[in-house]
């Protein structure tokens, strides 16, 4: 079975923007106006097998902050809830995303974020990608069937300057810490052992082995580490074309851009923020209160107020259109959607979504 899990998202080219790794501060006239737009495109992320789908983040419930060159705040909040297209003094301005917040050790709980430094200038339009990497450590440990009999009332614990977790014998799920130095502690009656401290970096994830040597019959304790790299094993990839599994669950959905560029595919997931209704032509209603039942607007962010940015969803009659529709369900604005169906090139003048049969929302 594989050890890791990896999902892939198209990473976008970055274009119009002067993206600065060092955040030199620069002024390009005060009240002279520019704009920010944000947007994560292909991102790579690793986690371990033992991790559940729960932790594989959603990058709409992501925080994002962005000061600017004096540590003003110019945003803060859900990036799904951000402007699309932000207007901000020229200038320079720092952009943090994390996946959450984590300060100590915790089970099933990685971290994935990005900062960057980003110049605006006057007139122009600064694209900023967001990849996201992991930015906490990971240990998970095994233990063999000799070192549980040889150390029956032993207690194992992984511990760093942040705090503790306590790892069971029967413990299958990755330990999480920030970067820096954890050790490997057991507990007995008889008082603590550290058996080994190792610094962790981020992204790193280590798996331990802790065993009864063969020619021990004292108890000793060996430890073995592997460190091939952040994360080994087999992987699985998420994100390619439909022909390769791509939205043929919920879990491998397609997302509004994927499903815009697989016009022809039958039966597939595609997910999405429900952000408005009322399509016509020419248009899209984000406001309620709606008057049509027969379609949505979905988008990659709740925020979205554009049509082009938008995939038109057809409702058919009867239970699927009574669940979904704004005019009887206006609480379903800004609320995450799965649909099945079959994709098209057009549908009120943009990609859309035909012949729903199923759903399921959040």
């Amino acid at each position: 079975m594989p050890k890791s899990l990896r999902l892939r998202f198209i990473i976008a080219a970055v274009a119009a923007a002067s993206l600065l790794h060092s955040c030199d501060v620069f002024k390009d006239g005060e009240g002279e106006k520019g704009t920010l737009r944000l947007h994560f495109s292909e991102m790579s992320y690793e986690v371990t097998k033992a991790s559940a789908v729960s932790e594989i983040p959603d990058t709409s419930e992501f925080i994002l902050k962005i000061t600017d060159s004096g540590g003003g705040k110019v945003y803060e909040g859900k990036f799904g809830d951000s402007p699309e297209n932000l207007p901000v003094s020229a200038g320079t301005y720092n952009i943090s995303v994390r996946s959450g917040i984590f300060t100590a050790p915790a089970f099933s709980s990685p971290l994935f974020g990005d900062d960057q430094c980003v110049t605006v200038r006057q007139g122009t339009a600064a694209d900023v990608v967001l990849t996201c990497s992991q930015m906490n450590s990971g240990v998970r440990l095994k233990t063999g069937e000799a070192f549980l009999k040889a150390f029956p009332d032993g207690s194992l614990f992984l511990v760093s300057d942040d705090g503790q977790l306590m790892y069971s014998y029967s413990e299958k799920r990755t330990a999480y810490f920030n970067p820096g130095n954890v050790s490997l502690v057991m507990k007995e009656s008889s008082g603590n052992t550290t058996l080994f401290t190792r610094p962790l970096s981020a992204r790193e994830v280590l798996t331990i082995t802790v065993s009864v040597p063969k020619a021990s019959g004292s108890g000793g304790i060996s430890i073995q580490l592997d460190t091939a790299r952040n994360h080994t094993g087999e992987t699985v990839t998420i994100g390619e074309d439909p022909a390769s599994g791509k939205g043929d669950d919920r879990l491998t959905a397609l997302n509004v851009s994927e499903a815009a560029g697989a016009v022809g595919a039958t039966g597939v997931w595609v997910y999405g923020y429900i952000v408005g209704g009322d399509l016509s032509s020419s248009s899209v209603s984000f406001t309620p209160p709606f008057k049509s039942e027969t379609n949505l607007a979905i988008a990659s962010r709740t925020s979205v107020s554009d049509k082009s940015s938008c995939l038109s969803v057809q409702l058919p009659q009867g239970e699927i259109r009574n669940a979904l529709n704004l005019v009887s369900n206006p609480s379903n604005l800004k609320r995450k959607l799965w649909v099945k169906g079959d994709i098209v090139s057009a549908y009120f003048g943009i990609p859309g979504i035909k012949n729903i049969k199923e759903y399921h929302i959040e």
